[in-house]
């Protein structure tokens, strides 16, 4: 739809025409995506209803989530998520291979709380200590005074001699 523009009355009133066309389609275009955020949130919010009102989903949640927290208890970080989930496997299936559901239960519970502390001291010691082996050493002001005599003294022997004078 073209209008004729004569004048400058008539471009201003196309102006401010297309100004409020403009306004009243960012509005639409406003509701419609938050409709559409809304039918794609829609599930995850029915999701998260049914598991909260299911025991033992937070423990799940706690397993597989490798967010980071500030707090020593939800720390949480790749090798000690794999002892969490392990140990209790590999205890279940060798050790307590007979045991009831009780006890399967009870070494769940402690086997995550002996993970953290595997990880935390002697994992995260030896990592430090093969760190440590890896990185090179740093040279001693010593080493590095007796390097720079050497190379004056190389510079000595080889051609012009330092504080010669040459004209």
């Amino acid at each position: 739809m073209s209008t004729k523009i004569n004048n400058i009355v008539d471009l201003k009133a196309e102006i401010a025409r297309l100004k409020l066309l403009k306004a009243e389609q960012e509005a639409y275009l406003s509701d419609q995506y938050t409709l559409l955020r809304k039918k794609v949130e829609m599930p995850s919010r029915v999701l998260g209803t049914i598991t909260s009102s299911i025991p033992g989903v937070d423990l799940v949640k706690g397993l597989f989530s490798f967010a980071k927290s500030s707090d020593k208890s939800e720390k949480s970080d790749w090798l000690s998520n794999g002892l969490r989930l392990g140990l209790p496997l590999v205890l279940n299936r060798t050790l307590l291979r007979n045991a009831g559901w009780l006890k399967k239960t009870l070494v769940l519970f402690a086997s995550n709380r002996a993970a953290d502390e595997i990880n935390e001291d002697r994992v995260g010691s030896a990592i430090s200590k093969v760190a440590n082996f890896i990185r090179p050493k740093k040279k001693s002001k010593k080493h590095r005074e007796v390097a720079s005599f050497e190379a004056e003294q190389e510079g000595a022997t080889m051609g012009i001699p330092p504080n010669s004078e040459t004209s």
